[in-house]
């Protein structure tokens, strides 16, 4: 193809942008690498100069991250075509973080011959803005004026590599500016500094607790047991519990806080006539139950209940009007009397020469962390006080010694506590320590790797400062020699309990405050315990901040609805937060592949060489060299999930989350939703002197949901107005006061009140008016709906980045919690389910649904003036879609915000219905089923808007999602029915003759339950257990997406007998069952698509025809009949049967030998360049273009691509070589 005709297929008007670039650079970098004749030939047409000027400019180099994926051959082609300067405002306006930059400006400088394009760079106005950024031009510009020669035995260096040898100059740079200020201020310089002194904190600054408070933002907090400290309040007998803050400075200094006297305490209704007189007698009755309830004494406990007083409380669930009544808060000495305690109570205790008497209780089911941050007014992340004067120092040279690794440790009495709330200037975040670590194991051939015989031969680890762009520490530590890597510290040991014990005091000398890692909570971490275990380095697990503390490894199954069944590790690291990024991930996004390679090509556009874990041992048995590129490797796989963690705002989110709810950062990591709602729910009942009952979990019956308004299918090309409520659930709890505290529950309460002060919802549930009492849902609503619009408005003025984060955090986090108040009074397996609630909602959302639908076909009819007759072609829970029978999307907007302001004022406040997008044109297909293109603004269409179809469904394989996306795209776009059906013909005719790639018939399915649990066989369970006796090690296992693809078989095998292994399939030839994917996968989604456009002939259009008439079928090298056949030979060109094995034709095709022979020749030189070419692109992706392809990873289709033509390759070799080494022509 010559460049001209390739510019003329890239400017062609039907040609998308995305393909666009996609042709151009493989184009583009194919022909650099083989000639400059096409370059010539662009340069020399002043034609098509400023042509392909545009389309790199403005087409190709946006986002700029794409270009690290670019050869510096091609790099320097394109600053030699486009102008320097514009380049410049490109990189600087489109660049979202430093590491992108100088990375990409790094290779644009190994790309350039001379110093032109960095010096315009360096001389151009907008570096000045950026100190940052004028720093990293200042470092490329000392590189360039070095001026070194590249030796023929220096090795390239990977693009990774390369910005991490630029972080370290930058670092130096950094350094010798700091240098040169300190010496103009005449300040002392040691140079005496070890290199690992920046491993550790900065030393704290000289406290005196007469004189100085001591402030800390709090990242976590636990009790443990101990004994009381004199002075405190609370129990002084004893053991009692005490609580644990940890936290850090604004100065970067670790934190704990010993919090004593705050005690267990839950409620019960006071007895009739009961007096203050009866609590001691109570108090002794009660104590003398639950010392006899014990199963073992060993603390020796005399007094488990140490004070019964009477408080004037109101339960929460239910209105009463006679508002409080007497309640007995009872406080027991330990958090695990509580639930013993209301056991005993709700069955029934003798009091006072009475019969048995049963109680109800309330809050014996709040964890006691929650209790105690209620109470201080302390919310997760926020900062806290200690007032001077008010606490002890614990100091090794003071009565009481430290007993952890934290700088300061002190401890207070939990009345003395000063909380802020996370407004203004106490919304800041310190300059938390993440430290994120990946490890390697030499695994035996076949075996995944085992702590009791596969040492750990490598631990990389990157440690940065919470609000900063680049680690400050990175290094890696590596079993017997490595040869160095620029901007890492290689730490060498000959034995690996040596580098096992330093590991461990490098955790505890860096001191991190949060640990993060890929899946380290269930493979490094419980495999670096166990190693050491086997290895008997007794100092390792102690890796928390307390000293007397072992690390040790529990197993635990979580199970919620969301998340369905994992298998999971805990750890304990007291005062670190664990925070596994893969846990995150599952949690938060629904994505086909959770590995780490998958997850970076989804969020970063940035992959990784993934590497067998076998082949990791041929590496660390080779070389240092080998060794080098293992450590790069394990650095890079430390080094992910930190950018993945700054590109997905993981921990602004998730701190701001625990500002919000009010619950330790560490619980929304390990715990389900509903603590978030109780936390809040708790705050606002003990502000209103409510308790909160104790609820028996009951499994009800389940309600009606929300209201889907029937859809009137089609494929609308007129404008589709979208209409939507906003935040509808919360606004209907606040609009009708539905609340636990409002509910009805009796008809004794119903007839104390007028008809006037309560509602009958439309579910028929009574709940008392604003007027009459004012419900702590709503209020809680009110508060977080509220904050939310105050953090959306600050975020438009904010200009700090890094507040405008920490803003749109928050924003975000309130939007979720208000979301969740209605899921937690529906959940029935709950700390306080009301199905009153639940279903009053659905039900008023149903009707609101219909409303709407009245409202908007009786107004904008004809008869009133408007052009034509509106209909409401489908509604779903919040939205309604209509049809105002509009040309123009500009006139659809207009009439859709006219619309939702008139149904508005049918509804009471809050409850608002707005104007959101128009789609056009729309295809419905069913109910939660539908596309469009989306339009917010009348000139351009944002994008191309999907629900409930198989491309974004993850159940289906990736043709089906690129299939159904192609064609939306040709319907949608194109407007191009008729190019849609062919493109759709010739991808099942591409099936069915094997011309489709396996890499896109990969099913994924999640294996979210045991076994037994499975009512039915299952096609990904059933492959498990194969993979499990080929490599229990390698084998996926609970909570785990599992890839397979259907294989031939005979008509009578069961369909979960079909699933196979990809990589099994490949390299054994087994053929793949097309037919099922175009019965099973295709048809239904394809069918769905284009029914709405061909009608009752699409069936006979897209799945019959000549198109599905050919068919070809693979020979597998397995099965159950080739033990007993014998492959005979078949002439090359007409395929029959052979005489002699040492032929290649037969007698008929022998005169047509050499022509023969020279059409295999061209097959072998295809394979050949299909080869190279995706082997080139593999190396690229690896950083070089000298070291041997290792990666494995399944997520890549280039990896199944590879693997096939290199197995094709293979057997095209074979029949050449059956023609012998001299043809005799």
């Amino acid at each position: 193809m010559s460049a001209n005709s390739v510019l003329e297929y890239l400017i062609h008007p039907t040609i998308s942008t995305k393909n666009s670039q996609m042709q151009f650079q493989y184009w583009l970098q194919a022909e650099l690498s083989c000639s400059q004749t096409p370059v010539q030939c662009f340069l020399l047409n002043e034609e098509t100069f400023p042509t392909l000027q545009y389309l790199i400019l403005f087409e190709l180099l946006a986002p700029p991250e794409s270009l690290l994926q670019w050869s510096q051959t091609t790099l320097k082609f394109v600053a030699m075509v486009t102008n320097h300067l514009v380049c410049v405002h490109i990189f600087i306006q489109d660049c979202k973080n430093d590491i992108t930059l100088f990375a990409l400006m790094g290779r644009m400088e190994n790309a350039a011959f001379d110093g032109t394009i960095l010096q315009k760079f360096a001389d151009h106005q907008l570096w000045t803005q950026n100190e940052n950024h004028f720093l990293i031009v200042k470092v490329l510009l000392k590189r360039f004026s070095r001026k070194q020669v590249k030796k023929d035995d220096d090795f390239e260096r990977s693009n990774f590599e390369e910005e991490l040898a630029l972080m370290d100059e930058l670092e130096e740079e950094f350094h010798a500016q700091s240098l040169e200020s300190l010496e103009s201020t005449g300040e002392d310089i040691d140079s005496s500094q070890s290199a690992n002194a920046k491993w550790a904190r900065p030393p704290p600054a000289e406290i005196n607790p007469s004189t100085d408070s001591v402030v800390f933002q709090q990242l976590d907090i636990d009790y443990y047991i101990g004994q009381p400290v004199p002075g405190m309040s609370g129990c002084q007998t004893g053991i009692v519990p005490i609580m644990r803050v940890f936290g850090v400075s604004m100065e970067g200094n670790s934190i704990l806080c010993h919090v004593h006297g705050f005690l267990p305490y839950f409620f019960v209704p006071a007895p009739q006539n009961f007096q203050q007189s009866d609590c001691a007698k109570f108090r002794e009755i009660l104590n003398g139950a639950l010392i006899s309830d014990m199963k073992s004494n060993k603390e020796n406990i005399q007094d488990a209940v140490l004070a019964v007083e009477i408080v004037q409380k109101e339960n929460i669930y239910g209105y009463n009007k006679d508002g409080k009544k007497p309640y007995l808060k009872i406080t027991v000495v330990l958090p695990k009397f509580l639930p013993a305690a209301g056991r005993l109570l709700e069955n029934g205790i003798r009091w006072n020469g009475s019969d048995m008497q049963t109680f109800p209780v309330f809050e014996t089911n709040i964890n006691f962390e929650i209790k105690f941050m209620v109470d201080t007014k302390i919310v997760g992340c926020n900062w806290i006080e200690v007032p001077s004067k008010k606490y002890n120092l614990l100091t090794a040279s003071g009565q009481r010694n430290p007993t952890s690794r934290c700088q300061i440790e002190l401890e207070v009495d939990w009345k003395n506590l000063i909380s802020y709330e996370p407004e203004g200037d106490w919304s800041k975040i310190a300059p938390v320590r993440i430290l994120s670590f990946d490890i390697e194991c030499a695994g035996r051939k076949g075996i995944f790797p085992e702590p009791n015989h596969d040492p750990v031969i490598q631990i990389a680890n990157m440690v940065i400062r919470q609000g900063e762009k680049d680690p400050f520490i990175r290094n890696v530590f590596t079993l017997n020699s490595c040869a160095p890597i620029i901007g890492s510290q290689v730490l060498s040991y000959q034995s690996e309990q040596q580098m096992l014990k330093e590991w461990a005091d490098f955790i505890r000398t860096v001191d991190p405050d949060i640990v993060t890692g890929y899946n380290i909570q269930n493979f490094d971490f419980p495999y670096l315990l166990n190693r050491a275990a086997h290895l008997k380095v007794t100092s390792f697990p102690f890796l928390g901040r307390m000293k007397n503390i072992r690390t040790v490894i529990k197993d635990s199954i979580l199970q919620s609805r969301q998340m369905g069944k994992r298998q999971n590790k805990v750890i304990n690291l007291e005062g670190r937060i664990q925070f596994d990024l893969l846990q995150i991930l599952v949690r938060d996004y629904k994505l086909r592949s959770y590995t780490l390679n998958a997850v970076s090509y989804h969020f970063l556009q940035e992959q990784k060489e993934d590497v067998q874990h076998s082949i990791i041992t041929d590496l660390q048995n080779g070389n240092d060299q080998t060794r080098r590129r293992l450590a790069v490797y394990c650095l890079k796989d430390a080094m992910l999930p930190l950018r993945l963690m700054e590109k997905l705002m993981c921990v602004i989110n998730y701190m701001e989350m625990a500002r919000v709810t009010g619950v330790p950062l560490s619980y929304l990591l390990s715990r389900g939703q509903q603590i978030k709602v109780v936390s809040q729910l708790l705050r606002k009942a003990v502000e209103h002197d409510f308790v909160i009952p104790t609820m028996k979990i009951e499994v009800g019956d389940d309600f009606t949901g929300a209201t889907v308004i029937e859809p009137v299918k089609g494929y609308y090309s007129d404008p589709i107005s979208t209409l939507d409520f906003t935040s509808l659930y919360p606004s209907i709890m606040m609009a009708h006061n539905l609340c636990y505290s409002t509910l009805l529950q009796s008809v004794v309460a119903r007839n104390q009140l007028d008809p006037d002060d309560f509602i009958k919802t439309p579910s028929e549930n009574l709940f008392v008016k604003k007027s009459v009492r004012k419900g702590l849902l709503p209020e809680i609503l009110e508060h977080l709906l509220s904050a939310r619009k105050k953090a959306k408005n600050d975020l438009k003025k904010e200009t700090d980045p890094f507040k405008k984060k920490v803003l749109d955090g928050r924003q975000l986090a309130l939007k979720i919690s208000a979301n969740s108040v209605y899921g937690f009074t529906g959940a029935q397996v709950g700390k306080l389910p009301c199905l009153a609630i639940s279903q009053s909602v659905t039900a008023f959302g149903r009707m609101m649904i219909e409303k709407t639908k009245e409202l908007v076909e009786k107004k904008y009819i004809t008869e009133n003036g408007y052009p034509h007759n509106a209909k409401v072609i489908y509604g779903d829970t919040d939205s309604v879609m209509v049809n105002f029978g509009l040309k123009t999307v500009k006139e659809a907007m207009e009439l859709g915000r006219e619309a939702a302001t008139y149904v508005s004022s049918h509804f009471e406040k809050p409850i608002n219905l707005e104007f959101e997008k128009v789609y056009y044109p729309y295809l419905l297909i069913n109910k939660k089923r539908y596309a469009g293109l989306y339009f917010t603004k009348p000139e351009i269409h944002d994008k191309m808007d999907c629900k409930g179809i198989e491309t974004v469904r993850r159940d289906n394989c990736p043709l089906v999602a690129n299939l159904i996306n192609t064609c939306l795209e040709k319907l949608l776009i194109d407007r191009d029915p008729k190019g849609a059906t062919e493109y759709a013909k010739q991808t099942i005719a591409d099936l069915l003759c094997n011309r489709i790639d396996i890499s896109q018939l990969v099913i994924t399915k999640e294996l979210t339950k045991t076994d037994k649990e499975y009512a039915a066989k299952q096609a990904h369970v059933e492959l498990a257990h194969r993979m499990k006796k080929r490599d229990p090690g390698s084998a996926p296992n609970l909570g785990d997406r599992v890839p397979y693809v259907i294989i031939a078989a005979s008509k009578k095998t069961a369909a979960y007998l079909k699933s196979e292994d990809p990589i099994y399939v490949l390299e054994n030839n087994i053929p793949i069952d097309t037919q099922y994917y175009l019965d099973n996968q295709i048809s239904k989604p394809l069918l769905r698509i284009f029914e709405p456009i061909l009608g009752e002939k699409a069936e006979s259009i897209l799945l019959c025809g000549d198109h599905t008439r050919t068919k070809i079928v693979v020979t597998s090298k397995i099965g159950a009949l080739t033990a007993f056949t014998k492959k005979k030979a078949t002439c090359v060109g007409c395929r029959s049967l052979l005489d002699r094995e040492d032929e290649a034709v037969c007698a008929h095709c022998k005169p047509k030998e050499s022509e023969i022979y020279q059409t295999e020749i061209a097959y072998l030189n295809s394979f050949e360049e299909k080869f190279a070419r995706l082997w080139t692109e593999c190396q690229r992706c690896q950083g070089s273009l000298h070291e041997e392809i290792l990666c494995t990873s399944r997520d890549c289709p280039i990896f199944y691509m590879r693997k096939k033509v290199q197995k094709d390759l293979g057997d095209q070799e074979k029949v050449i070589k059956r023609f012998g080494s001299v043809i005799n022509w």
